[in-house]
């Protein structure tokens, strides 16, 4: 008789929820489901419990309370963490306050040989203390990098210097970086090999992100879509479409500017939570409420209707020029059939020849768009297929989980 194989706790912390916009937070939601069953892993999940993206775990079935700050879903133990309101500096007392409860719960219950799976370089200063605490107890710590946090223009010159130097310091001490792109972990290895502990090469692999190819179970005809659009003033097959954050970095101005010299007598509906602040600078830059066709139409949290609203667009504009393997990308590759990205390193690497590519220089895109126009229904249905191979091939939920299920499991054996 074999001895009871040991369940291998993995901590995760970096996202602010499980399911919500954000990339981690869809990562988290998709690994726990994904693993719910599996009685070789057993999840401890950090969530925030107040301010922006707080988890509100009531809006989800099967949740099983434990206390008012732990709960229990996809048989992942969840438990919250209050955030001051410190503005930016809250993400960086988030993901402290979260690593410190988890040394508390692996302490407090004797959890042996635990893997701590940080998302984000935002804590640097802060991780050598940590690192060597999860080392003494016996713990290891995985780091998911994130794509050029230091980069991205909605920070001070001073802040993304911060965010660099984080960065450096959570790579040099981490035990694994799993980058979400080949082309993250080729940055890794330039900028850091020979700077690790003791000068050695920071460890790391790559895994992807994960989509989601089932097809949406909303009819063309459902009350609930059928009423978004008549709310929105939208027809299916007619529109452009962007879903993600509004930050500069993801190229509203550049898509907005764009649209507005085209000539397309089709609609620009964007996808997104406005911040009123940059949608004014953009209105003062563009003066975009004069152009009927730019539709701002609100958030969409319900994923069947967000997913059928993708499939009825005519196209899909992705402008993110930060980041690694970005969600709505792999999404939006997975459900429309004509993609516009903007031409950068990240999005090549995941669309390769299935979608169409622009530049933010003045013109370009609005080009672009002039020619999808006229684009007819064969080429724009092989494009499609090509896009849906291509994500079933490499991004689908079952195979990112399950390389996820070997690297934890594979700290097992190295022990």
């Amino acid at each position: 008789m074999q001895p009871k194989k040991e369940v291998q706790h993995v901590y995760l912390v970096g996202a602010k929820s499980l399911g919500a916009y954000g990339g981690y937070e869809t990562f988290v939601y998709k690994l726990t489901e994904h693993h719910r069953d599996n009685q070789n892993i057993k999840y401890h999940v950090a969530c925030k419990a107040n301010g922006d993206g707080a988890m509100d775990e009531t809006k989800f079935e099967g949740v099983t309370e434990i206390n008012d700050h732990e709960f229990e879903l996809h048989n992942a133990h969840c438990f919250k963490i209050n955030v001051p309101q410190i503005g930016a500096a809250q993400a960086i007392y988030y993901d402290v306050a979260a690593l410190k409860a988890c040394c508390e719960h692996i302490q407090k219950n004797n959890i042996p040989h635990p893997i701590v799976y940080i998302m984000a370089c935002r804590i640097g200063p802060f991780a050598g203390h940590y690192y060597r605490k999860i080392h003494k107890l016996g713990g290891t710590v995985y780091l998911n990098p994130d794509g050029h946090e230091w980069m991205r223009a909605k920070w001070s010159a001073p802040v993304r210097k911060y965010w660099k130097i984080s960065e450096q310091m959570m790579v040099k001490y981490c035990d694994l970086a799993i980058c979400d792109s080949v082309n993250i972990e080729k940055y890794i290895h330039k900028c850091y090999d020979g700077k690790g502990i003791r000068g050695k090469n920071p460890k790391t692999t790559f895994i992807a992100y994960g989509a989601d190819l089932t097809l949406s179970k909303l009819a063309n005809d459902d009350k609930k879509l059928v009423n978004w659009y008549k709310e929105k003033d939208l027809t299916p097959k007619n529109y452009y479409l962007v879903v993600g954050r509004f930050v500069p970095e993801n190229s509203f101005e550049v898509m907005i500017r764009e649209f507005m010299k085209s000539h397309s007598r089709k609609d620009f509906a964007i996808i997104t939570n406005v911040n009123d602040k940059f949608l004014n600078q953009l209105e003062e830059k563009l003066h975009f409420k004069s152009d009927k066709r730019i539709k701002f139409v609100g958030t969409v949290y319900d994923q069947e209707l967000l997913k059928k609203i993708r499939e009825n667009a005519y196209a899909y504009f992705h402008g993110h020029t930060v980041g690694g393997t970005n969600p709505s990308l792999i999404e939006a590759l997975g459900s429309t059939d004509l993609n516009l990205l903007v031409d950068v390193v990240f999005n090549r690497e995941v669309a390769e020849d299935c979608a169409l590519y622009w530049s933010r220089d003045d013109g370009d895109l609005a080009k672009l768009i002039d020619q999808a126009d006229e684009l007819n229904a064969d080429e724009i249905t092989k494009l499609g297929q090509k896009a849906k191979k291509r994500v079933a091939q490499e991004y689908t939920w079952d195979k990112i989980c399950g390389q996820y299920e070997k690297v934890f499991m594979e700290a097992d054996k190295k022990r």
